[in-house]
């Protein structure tokens, strides 16, 4: 009789467990895909957490981020990835971007996360806002003002943000049309993403280095390569309404490589966070390399060089994690840096990895498509150097035409499928 019972308990463990196992079965990756656009959000702008920050103690911050696509409900995402602690946030607020500090009058909208107003996020965690009804534009800015009423300790920033954040003195300023300043600071605080309520659009995530951050790009004037790319789609989609919508979400680090930390996580690492998690995530592109050939000999004086064979082993892991999930993924190839002003960036050596790479890239049918970023921006007449109108005068990034050129040089096809 205990046999018999013992059997028939191992069957039923059996029988569940096949039960699981079809329900886990990995669907194909065009239904994961359909599922995906099912959902009616989008992911429309985006900040890699890079780095912690100075705390700050009953203070107000103000940033402004401008969509790449419109919706009618907005929601948002924020960071405390290289928090000591959990963090205490007291109240958020989101409007229409006006000038400065200051929002336009009548869009002021409180921001709740789980229905609370004040919450705590645990220490390496994320959160997401409730829904907020406030209609964007593509190309809108918008404000998000954060009052973090304690003692913070470390801050989760975006260090190179290219914009100006406002920070307040003490006390709750959230609501505050024109909020006044104690200090500003060029990284943006807190905030990793927004998103969008916008049926049947998809979303592209540029995954780079300072070159996709928009280093030496104008601060507060939106003219990093992806800001141009969602400017030409935006063209796009006005002159052809069955275009489907497409949002440019921007995953630049300043400084960030393929196989090492330096500055940021580096991109293997960061890659489910900062892009297979986004909403709505139809294609990746990837700029990244520059920093790994660089920082050997400069910024880590003493380290080995990275090979060819290295580089492109991170690529090709690229490459299968966004194949899983379902998504297409974009090589583009690495630009120009000789006579850069960075002392021991570059070198011969280095160069002919980079060519090499770079063949690989346009050649070996990896990822599935090319984004030819070197032969957009280099001097015909010296092809290892930038073309002097497209240099920002440190001969590694390019200015705010070079960023322009670039953005020109992606096909929009890429983005019709």
């Amino acid at each position: 009789m205990k046999h018999s019972v013992q059997s028939s308990l191992r069957a039923l463990r059996i029988a569940a467990l096949a039960l699981v196992a079809v329900g886990l079965a990995p669907l194909p990756a065009d239904a994961q895909f359909r599922g995906r656009e099912s959902n009616a959000w989008v992911s429309t702008w985006g900040a890699s957490p890079s780095d912690p920050a100075d705390a700050l103690n009953n203070q107000t911050i103000r940033l402004h981020v401008r969509v790449s696509l419109g919706g009618d409900r907005i929601r948002i995402r924020l960071s405390n990835r290289f928090g000591e602690g959990d963090l205490l946030v007291g109240a958020v607020h989101v409007a229409i971007h006006g000038t400065g500090p200051g929002t336009l009058p009548g869009t002021d909208r409180t921001v709740t996360f789980s229905d609370q107003p004040s919450f705590t996020i645990p220490k390496g965690a994320q959160v997401v806002s409730d829904e907020v009804a406030l209609t964007v534009k593509a190309l809108d800015e918008i404000s998000v003002s954060i009052y973090l009423p304690g003692e913070t300790g470390p801050l989760t920033i975006h260090q190179l943000g290219v914009s100006t954040t406002y920070i307040s003195p003490s006390g709750n300023f959230t609501a505050s049309a024109v909020m006044p300043v104690e200090t500003t600071s060029l990284s943006r605080y807190l905030l990793s993403e927004v998103e969008v309520r916008r049926a049947a659009a998809v979303a592209v995530v540029t995954l780079g280095d300072s070159i996709t951050d928009g280093f030496a790009s104008t601060v507060d004037a939106n003219r990093r390569w992806p800001d141009f790319l969602a400017e030409r789609l935006r063209s796009q989609q006005m002159a052809d309404p069955n275009m489907k919508p497409v949002a440019v979400v921007d995953e630049g680090i300043s400084g960030n490589r393929l196989l090492h930390d330096t500055f940021g996580p580096n991109a293997q690492e960061r890659l489910d966070r900062d892009v297979l998690t986004k909403s709505h995530v139809k294609w990746v592109t990837v700029l990244e390399g520059i920093n790994d050939l660089g920082f050997p000999g400069s910024v880590e004086p003493n380290a080995p060089r990275v090979t060819f064979g290295q580089i492109i082993g991170a690529y090709k892991q690229l490459i299968a994690r966004v194949h899983a999930a379902g998504l297409k993924i974009y090589g583009c190839t690495l630009t120009p840096f000789e006579g850069t002003t960075f002392a021991g960036y570059f070198a011969p050596d280095k160069e002919e990895v980079r060519q090499a790479v770079n063949s690989w890239i346009r050649n070996s049918g990896q990822f599935d498509a090319v984004i030819d970023f070197d032969k957009a921006i280099r001097d015909p007449s010296h092809p290892t150097r930038m073309l002097p109108a497209y240099d920002s005068g440190d001969h590694l990034h390019p200015n705010d035409l070079g960023y322009l050129t670039m953005a020109n040089a992606v096909p929009l096809s890429l983005f019709t499928e």
